[in-house]
């Protein structure tokens, strides 16, 4: 008989007699402990105490260095993929670490019909008064929640942290405070990495882990603590929304971020639906215990946000348990994420909507509102305040989209030639004068003494022949007039047209050509409204021809389109026009421009902020449209109701 066939007569022989229980298996190790099955009614609260290793004051000792108890068997591990696994898991077993048997967003003196949530409540302790079991239960909280935010995409790169406080005088006690370690990688985060300190920032106990440190973000733990009487937990995390709401503001300098009529809003804490949340925003520094005093600052200004934004690096979260401080980040990074998403969409987060949500019109219900308590948080009505990121004036302008009878004309259907204004429209208000304007005058000094004397000459004429364009009893020309003719240089001719806002052409040249150097220098870049790409985009596709007529002088256009956060984009436009063409305030000038393009005035559509254009431009028989951008002076009522009005370009763009 060969050899196979012999093996093949064992292998047959062994299983027959396995099979009728006439021979034994072989041993294959040590006997593992054999484990009685789970059942919801034979699984007691205590059952998983006989699975746990013993501790050890060895750092690090434990499974994922592969030191696995034997109680770990194959039975143990399918145990939550089986359905009688899966009911006792999901009926009393939460999945969350905790030191209290629940939590609800809605706390004492709330109902769940309230509009607006402030404290949260928890159930019955299920520590047995041992401090030692306490602190192991906070520290593998603060793990297992730095793991979580680790998922989420808050605490990548070894960033973010989160602090936890127990005890204080409601329990009669000191406080513990535990804070997450810096440095260390989130997501592989135990218990034994973190510190315990007390309300003086003294170490109590120290990790297990050698050779690590507090995290950076104690300090303002701290500031926090200090300042929010009720905060028992704080969270930090890098989250991407949250840095990108910091930056929905071109010029970098908004104090706050508005969020308003969005229904997470309930979920950060003192706020409903329609009230207008603000979240502060500080500026960022090379280490974050120099953001201390920023955000005690914010904390007195802001004591109904539960949130500090940090400009380009992340945000500060907290709660009255860790519960809430977890939900209210959730909440804010919904609100954040929201925010920028609508500004690409040409949406403010910070502008009450016109339509498609409820609004009250009974006056005698905002005649009482109106005689609440401000520190009261009625529902907002009407915007009192500057929507999210506009103009340097606080100008409410919501009520201008409510135009009835006035269709928004479509491209390429109504017309193939779109012109735009700029300011107002195309970029924002706050960019051309805080940004742009305050250039000239921080630097004109300086540009001044680098001017070589001829161009000095020129330049002096061009202004003076601005200045003597003017009325006799213009503000800017009697500004001039007051100094002596020898006294008339450059500066003075500046600085008196500037400071009354006049539009001219001397002057526009000359900003021009300083606003080249800021752009060649990279501390000037062009802003643009989200919307404004994608509809030059739609635009090239569709064979639309986009124009350009502003006060601003032609190569002042290029170098803030040339310089962009987009980049260069003056690729997509088909023509630029200035003053030189005309007043924008004259309806000739709308006749001449239409000509240069080779049309009649009728097959333009002009779009403006500034009413008095918008009624030159359809005196020209041009199809005028209403920029209605957040921040844009208010209309007139000869204007409201007669032209159509657009919040976002991309409501221009239709079908043929």
């Amino acid at each position: 008989m060969s050899q196979l066939s012999n093996m093949l007569v064992l292998h047959i022989t062994t299983t027959t007699l396995l099979s009728l229980g006439l021979m034994k298996r072989p041993s294959m190790g040590p006997k593992q402990q054999s484990l009685k099955a789970f059942t919801p009614d034979n699984y007691s609260d205590d059952e998983d105490d006989k699975f746990f290793h013993e501790d050890s004051d060895e750092p690090g000792k434990g499974w994922t260095n592969g030191q696995i108890p034997p109680q770990f068997t194959p039975t143990m591990t399918l145990h939550p993929y089986t359905r009688s696994g899966r009911l006792a898991l999901y009926n009393h077993h939460r999945r969350w670490i905790n030191f209290q048997s629940s939590w609800s967003r809605i706390g004492e003196g709330s109902t769940e019909m309230d509009a607006v949530h402030s404290k949260s409540a928890s159930g019955t302790s299920v520590m047995t008064g041992c401090l030692i079991e306490e602190g192991k239960t906070v520290r593998a909280l603060v793990a297992q929640l730095c793991e979580c935010f680790y998922k989420a995409g808050w605490a990548t790169g070894t960033g973010g942290g989160v602090s936890i406080r127990v005890g204080g005088p409601s329990e009669n006690r000191p406080y513990r405070v535990f804070v997450a370690p810096s440095g260390v990688q989130k997501e592989d985060m135990v218990g034994d990495d973190v510190f315990e300190l007390d309300m003086d920032r003294q170490v109590v106990a120290p990790p297990k882990t050698p050779n690590l440190r507090q995290s950076a973000c104690t300090p303002l733990w701290y500031v926090v603590y200090k300042h929010v009487k009720s905060a028992m937990c704080v969270i930090h995390t890098h989250s991407m929304h949250a840095q990108l709401a910091t930056l929905l503001d071109p010029t970098e300098k908004s104090s706050v971020l508005r969020v308003t009529h969005l229904e997470m809003l309930k979920g950060v804490g003192n706020h409903s639906y329609d009230s207008i949340l603000e979240i502060p925003i500080i500026d960022n520094r090379p280490s974050e215990d120099l953001l201390a005093d920023q955000l005690e600052e914010a904390l007195r200004k802001y004591p109904k946000c539960n949130a500090v934004l940090v400009r380009r690096h992340g945000v500060y979260v907290w709660g009255d348990s860790w519960e809430q401080a977890k939900a209210q980040c959730e909440s804010f990074d919904y609100l954040f994420e929201s925010a920028v998403k609508m500004k690409g969409m040409g949406l403010e987060s910070g502008v009450v909507p016109v339509s498609g949500t409820y609004h009250v019109n009974d006056m005698d219900i905002v005649e009482e509102e109106k005689k609440e308590d401000s520190e009261s948080s009625p529902p907002a009505k009407k915007q009192k305040v500057a929507p999210a990121f506009n103009a340097s004036g606080a100008v409410n302008n919501d009520a201008d989209l409510i135009c009835v009878g006035t269709a928004i004309p479509l491209v390429p259907r109504d017309s193939k030639i779109l012109l735009l204004d700029i300011e107002g429209t195309t970029t924002s208000i706050s960019f051309v004068k805080d940004v742009l304007f305050p250039y000239v005058l921080n630097n004109l000094d300086v540009y001044l003494k680098d001017l070589a004397y001829n161009e000095m000459i020129d330049y002096n004429k061009a202004l003076a022949k601005d200045v003597q364009a003017l009325d006799p009893n213009h503000p800017a020309r009697k500004q001039v007039e007051s100094y002596s003719s020898e006294e008339r240089v450059v500066s003075v001719y500046v600085k008196a047209l500037m400071a009354h806002d006049v539009k001219a052409t001397g002057l526009k040249s000359f900003q021009g050509k300083m606003w080249k150097a800021g752009y060649a220098s990279g501390e000037l870049v062009g802003h643009l409204y989200s919307d404004f790409i994608p509809m030059l985009k739609w635009c090239k596709d569709n064979n639309v021809k986009v124009c350009i007529y502003s006060s601003g002088s032609i190569a002042a256009q290029k170098l803030l389109f040339g310089h962009t956060s987009e980049g260069d984009i003056t690729s997509y436009f088909s023509g630029h026009f200035d003053t030189t063409s005309g007043s924008k305030r004259e309806s000739a000038s709308y006749a001449t421009i239409a000509k240069s393009l080779g049309v009649e005035t009728k097959d333009v559509i002009f779009v403006s902020d500034l009413e008095a254009e918008i009624h030159a431009a359809n005196e020209a028989g041009m199809k005028a449209v209403v920029a209605a951008r957040p921040g844009n002076a208010t209309l007139s009522s000869d204007t409201k109701g007669t032209f159509p009005v657009v919040r976002s370009l991309l409501q221009l763009c239709g079908a043929d």
